[in-house]
């Protein structure tokens, strides 16, 4: 699945940032490339974090895969930004705003852009956007090779061979009454939905509100690089304190947060940026190492059923995408409600209220809510192992089954 819907997700990702000819079907293009692209990114996901659950039956050896999953994913993210910011910016010339705009003008938000004009595809900057994508594009294929032939999956160790897979709308209806998941789910999708904010629109406080628009680029790279060098530490954490005791690293960001909302400084807007990572981090990598736990609770109380774990990541991977789509969608309501106008230097204080409000006063909030529902999750560390042992004496049972039908086989040869 992931090797056949690679090269579509290339051309897709490629097209994006295709400049076509004409000029009046333009949204249609690019509206249709990004929901292609999202639609097969989401049919790469499915499978690939499923993954997981087929490299080893040992919660430790899982919960280590997943860590060093998630330390190559914000590395990538941070090799990628890199690779297209490097190759983009012989496109793009300064953009200075006015400090003392003309006596004759009215508008209190004056700016002189002197981005060329990109209509034109042969344009050096539709150039550079395309030879960017073919870049991304071949990393892409680089990554899904070295998957191929670098891992290799293994058969489900509780399922006998006589055991059907759950139909779906079967396997997702039992899913979503699922105790655990339900509170995992409800929980990681307020608190991703606060980090998407706190993500989204902190180069736009930066810029705005906090008057650091120089600096903003790097700020960004301390996010990534924070979030990167702290996923090992938070799964040293998590093996010695619980995953639960874990998640309150999430909350790390919310004080610095809101020091920065009141208090606009440079120093502390790297302070911000570097806690945040952290907490970032600890976002990322705790859903994915708590939701092969849900799993296996499930194994536990629906031994003959196979094919459930496929259901539990996708369903998960779509409140993912949710959670982003929310985000998004909070933030565009609000500045557009305020007035926000896009390539402005400068914007009115409505604007920068809600900038203040969206990543200082609203991710607390959704933080604070999801870590209250985490609470009431109720697999812990005991029950872990609780559940591991009641695992392995399922397996030896399967696998005495399994021989015992076979032994009647060839006695009855």
């Amino acid at each position: 699945m992931m090797l056949a819907c690679t090269p579509f997700t290339v051309v897709s990702y490629f097209f994006m940032w295709y400049l076509p000819p004409f000029v009046s079907g333009r949204v249609a293009w690019y509206l249709t490339f990004y929901c292609l692209f999202q639609a097969l990114t989401t049919l790469f996901q499915v499978p690939y974090s499923a993954l997981t659950m087929f490299l080893s039956t040992d919660q430790k050896e899982r919960d280590s895969a997943t860590a060093y999953r998630m330390t190559m994913e914000v590395l990538g993210t941070l090799i990628g930004a890199a690779l297209q910011g490097q190759i983009v910016a012989s496109a793009h010339l300064s953009h200075h705003c006015t400090v003392n705009p003309p006596v004759n003008t009215t508008d209190t938000w004056h700016d002189t852009p002197s981005f060329p004009d990109p209509s034109d595809p042969l344009s050096h900057q539709a150039k550079v956007y395309m030879i960017a994508a073919g870049v991304i594009g071949g990393v892409y294929l680089l990554g899904i090779v070295i998957l191929f032939l670098g891992v290799k999956e293994k058969d489900d160790p509780y399922a006998l061979n006589s055991d059907r897979a759950i139909p779906f709308c079967k396997g997702l209806g039992l899913t979503m009454k699922h105790g655990p998941y339900v509170k995992l789910t409800a929980s990681f999708l307020l608190i991703s939905t606060a980090v998407q904010l706190e993500q989204s629109n902190f180069v736009l406080f930066c810029t705005h509100a906090a008057d650091l628009r120089n600096h903003f680029q790097y700020l960004v790279v301390t996010i990534l690089v924070s979030a990167a060098v702290s996923i090992p530490f938070w799964q040293k954490f998590l093996q010695r304190f619980g995953k639960k005791c874990a998640a309150c690293g999430i909350s790390w960001m919310i004080p610095f947060a809101v020091m920065l909302v009141t208090i606009p400084n440079l120093i502390l807007a790297y302070l911000v940026a570097f806690v945040s990572g952290l907490s970032i981090a600890a976002s990322l990598l705790l859903p994915w190492s708590m939701l092969p736990d849900v799993v296996d609770n499930f194994r536990l109380q629906n031994p003959h059923g196979k094919g459930h774990e496929t259901i539990f990541y996708s369903s998960y991977v779509f409140f993912t995408k949710m959670s982003a789509g929310i985000g998004l969608g909070i933030s565009a309501a609000g500045l557009e409600f305020t007035g926000y106008k896009p390539g402005m230097c400068r914007q009115s204080n409505d604007v920068i209220l809600t900038l203040k409000i969206l990543t200082g006063v609203v991710p607390a909030i959704l933080i604070l809510v999801g870590l209250f529902i985490l609470l009431f999750y109720p697999i812990t560390e005991e029950s872990r192992k609780e559940t591991k042992l009641a695992l392995e004496v399922l397996r030896r049972s399967h696998q005495s089954t399994e021989n015992l039908d076979d032994h009647k086989e060839d006695t009855s040869v």
